[in-house]
């Protein structure tokens, strides 16, 4: 699959670092790391401004976090220091201090303080979400930023407690109060604490603050001012170019002098780009086996391997005969052969996923147990799924299935054009529903933006979805019964909405087996440890048993490295695998070839 920023540019005007002049750069200069960023591709006239979706701003290079999670399976609150060199929290978690890095400062040498701490917290506030909702009624929004002293904060949390406030208060990207701090009214966080009460001057208060957003999302500084171990200078439509930044606290640590991020518009460039050897470095991308080894030929290329709570199933409309009926679920479960499927569509960046859980297979060891090996394991077996499709009332019809009533069943699969793995997963499943008499096709949408707004829509009966996203168990469970399934938290209310309501595209019953699943997924977010366990296995058995999707394959975190310029690259399986390059440097991994 191929990384895409989840919300669309906003159009936006161009900045001094736009140019239409050529390349910045060639390929294996001396001190200089190649790379990509796996989140986003490049828009020369975007700001550089990390709160625009498409910014010219590249995580862990110039834009920084108070610190950068770990990749442990099940604890999401495992951190490396960034522009915090540590934290501390009450139990549960009723409040976060962090103490900054001491020698931190911005590259035009001004030192960077609790106040753009509390600065770039109040520009999150005009986004919304996570911690920083205005309404303090949503759960895990903080109360108060109090700055203690130049270089310490304190957040509190309010009265609804999220087991992620700690995640999220870290997780917090931090920008310079000289720079973004004119765009916050004076009366900013007075107007903050009215919007926490009621009534209309509570309303007007929300609605000055979320206002603001267009205007932090288009601010277009002139120039970069970073505190991390880069700093961009100039940027055009093939790359981005960045400098070391001498400011930076641990700048002896930072092997290059320069990064270079080239800019790709699918997954066949970043191929191209591997097998020529331009890239130091480059995030997880969906490989086919030929190309793999042609990337292997290249001098220098390597695959670095390691966890990735990320897995593909197939989701149901429940809402669209037949697949309200779980008899017919389970005969597609029955029918597909997740081995080959892996196979064909993923062979490097994933595994065939053990059953349907919701939750990836190394996490699933955690959170199961040996209680996994009494759930249903869906083996591909064409007599059982004969079985559920009788029981489900459906009938076969010159050797094909066809509905109840006799008409004909053509199962149409659904998935973005731009993603390689899905697209070769899709087709492989069709062709194994059509060996076994069902009439399957694949559609494909032209990009995933609108894939997702027709899904959300409920324009298709069945699409290829990303779920088991950890580590924290409540975010694993929303991605199958949260608002996609009908299930809207506001101001801390969980209310049920009607299928096709709202954007709850899969329609599935409120309850199952007199369990409601959303209230339950609702319940993670403030669970002590144990209770968690209990809710996670309540909720995968409801999983297994009702298959609101199909669970496909498991991602492995499949990346790659090339050892002829740079070399210290984490090990396989290291909890660092997740996170961009620029972090690795920070944490002092990586070396030019020829150092110690």
């Amino acid at each position: 699959m191929r990384r895409l920023a989840a919300i669309a540019a906003v159009a936006v005007i161009a900045t001094a670092t736009g140019t239409a002049c050529s390349g910045v750069g060639g390929s294996g200069e001396a001190g200089v790391y190649t790379t990509i960023d796996g989140a986003k591709q490049i828009d020369a006239t975007a700001p550089i401004n990390p709160f625009n979706p498409q910014g010219n701003t590249f995580l862990g290079y110039d834009a920084m976090s108070l610190a950068w999670p770990k990749n442990d399976p099940v604890d999401p609150n495992q951190f490396y220091p960034g522009i915090a060199q540590s934290w501390t929290t009450t139990p549960d978690q009723s409040e976060v201090v962090v103490h900054l890095q001491p020698n931190a400062k911005w590259s035009d040498g001004k030192p960077v303080t609790s106040q753009d701490v509390k600065t770039s917290i109040g520009l999150a506030y005009t986004q919304g979400g996570t911690a920083y909702a205005v309404d303090p009624k949503a759960a895990g929004a903080a109360a108060d930023v109090i700055v203690v002293d130049p270089h310490t904060v304190k957040v509190t949390q309010g009265a609804n407690k999220s087991n992620t406030f700690l995640r999220n208060v870290l997780s917090t990207v931090v920008v310079p109060a000289h720079v973004f701090g004119s765009l916050l009214p004076a009366d900013f966080w007075t107007q903050l604490k009215l919007a926490r009460g009621s009534g209309p001057a509570a309303e007007k208060a929300k609605a000055s603050i979320t206002g603001l957003a267009q205007k932090v999302i288009t601010f277009a500084p002139a120039k970069d001012v970073s505190a991390g171990p880069f700093v961009l200078e100039r940027v055009n439509p093939g790359e981005a170019l960045l400098v070391k930044n001498k400011h930076f606290w641990a700048s002896d640590k930072i092997a290059p002098n320069r990064v270079k991020v080239l800019n790709y518009t699918g997954n066949q460039q970043i191929w191209n780009y591997l097998i020529a050897g331009r890239l130091d470095s480059a995030p997880f991308t969906a490989v086919p086996s030929g190309v793999l080894n042609r990337i292997r030929q290249t001098d220098g290329n390597e695959v670095v391997k390691g966890f990735s709570p990320v897995a593909v199933s197939m989701a149901f409309n429940q809402t669209k005969a037949p697949y309200d009926n779980v008899h017919v679920r389970k005969a597609l479960a029955y029918l597909i052969d997740r081995s080959q499927v892996t196979k064909v569509a993923s062979p490097e960046g994933g595994t065939p996923s053990q059953t349907t859980t919701g939750i990836h297979a190394e996490s699933a060891k955690s959170w199961l147990g040996d209680s996994i090996n009494g759930l249903d394991q869906y083996k591909l077996d064409p007599a059982k799924a004969a079985q559920e499709l009788k029981a489900a009332g459906m009938k076969q019809v010159n050797g094909k299935w066809a509905m109840p009533d006799g008409s004909p069943w053509v199962v149409e699969l659904h998935v973005p054009a731009s993603f390689s793995d899905w697209v070769a997963a899709a087709k492989a499943i069709t062709s194994q529903l059509t060996d076994h008499g069902i009439q399957a096709s694949v559609l494909t949408s032209a990009d995933y933006t609108l894939y997702l707004d027709e899904l959300a829509a409920g324009k298709y009966d069945i699409g290829l979805w990303l779920m088991a996203l950890g580590p924290a168990p409540y975010n694993i469970y929303q991605r199958i019964y949260g608002s996609a399934n009908g299930w809207q938290l506001l101001a801390g209310n969980l209310t049920h909405v009607p299928p096709g309501k709202e954007g709850n595209w899969m329609g599935g019953p409120e309850t199952l087996d007199g369990v409601n699943p959303g209230a339950l997924t609702n319940q993670l977010n403030a669970a002590d440890p144990a209770r968690q366990k209990q809710i996670v296995g309540t909720l995968a058995r409801l999983t297994n048993q009702n298959l609101p999707m199909i669970q496909l394959y498991d991602y492995v975190n499949t990346q790659f490295v090339n050892d002829s310029r740079f070399t210290g690259w984490p090990p396989n399986d290291s909890d660092v695998l997740r996170l961009p390059a620029g972090v690795w440097m920070q944490l002092g991994l990586i070396k030019e070839q020829g150092t110690r």
